[in-house]
């Protein structure tokens, strides 16, 4: 299958102050379905709601996809102590329909963590479409403390593999390291369903609010290049 493409327009860039960035994205989007996806995921794309991108900016390369192969995965000691202070906590894997009481815990993230941002002030309706996608299988792992909900895992299920789309918690508990216990689960479950690989989006080497992703190892990460053909996913220990 072949799918038309198409450039954005320049924008600012939201994770490197002073730059400017601009996307391939897929025009197609009748034909996208959890099997297409699959194959743009191998292929470095990412996706916001409805909408399956990649980075091309014109002099900068610096946004790497990273993926977590479930089988060699073997958490380090920080993250066995996240897992295992987390234990407490009640997980349900749920239908990706959006709800008030997360919603509400979306905008309180927003609001701790991106002062200000345009997605701090994002309606419902926004807000859904922006997690959800109209032909993927997306699912919510919720986790609770008793009644209360702590934080809400937002997931893609493809053929081969689950892809970390957006995760969002209570901001009161950081202690907890919510964000990375949701990536073990998503590994945990990963290897339960006997995916290969758990997509963590985009890393930039360098960037202190990607550095996270890196700890997850090995991770397979591919190189941004002119070529796309010829981009290569390389193991990094």
């Amino acid at each position: 299958m072949r799918l038309n493409l198409g450039l954005t327009q320049e924008h600012p860039c939201s994770y490197l102050e002073g730059r400017m960035a601009r996307s391939l994205m897929v025009i197609d989007e009748e034909l996208l379905s959890p099997q297409t996806y699959d194959v743009l995921l191998l292929n470095g794309y990412r996706r916001s709601g409805d909408h399956a991108y990649r980075p091309w900016c014109e002099n900068c390369k610096e946004c790497h996809a990273v993926r977590v192969p479930v089988e060699c995965y073997r958490p380090n000691r920080s993250q066995r102590r996240c897992w295992n202070a987390n234990q407490d906590l009640q997980l349900d894997w749920r239908p990706a329909e959006l709800t008030d009481e997360q919603y509400q815990l979306y905008l309180s993230y927003q609001a701790h963590r991106h002062t200000g941002g345009a997605m701090a002030e994002s309606s419902f309706d926004e807000t859904r479409e922006f997690l959800l996608a109209s032909w993927n299988d997306v699912r919510f792992l919720e986790m609770r403390l008793g009644d209360e909900l702590l934080a809400v895992a937002v997931t893609d299920f493809q053929p081969r593999s689950l892809s970390a789309v957006y995760t969002f918690f209570r901001p009161d508990m950081n202690r907890r390291s919510l964000g990375s216990y949701a990536i073990l689960q998503q590994i945990n479950h990963a290897r339960e369903l006997g995916k290969s690989w758990l997509y963590l989006g985009y890393w930039i080497p360098g960037s202190r609010k990607m550095a996270y992703k890196a700890a997850f190892r090995p991770i397979e990460v591919r190189a941004p290049t002119d070529d796309m053909q010829n981009e290569q996913w390389m193991e990094q220990c």
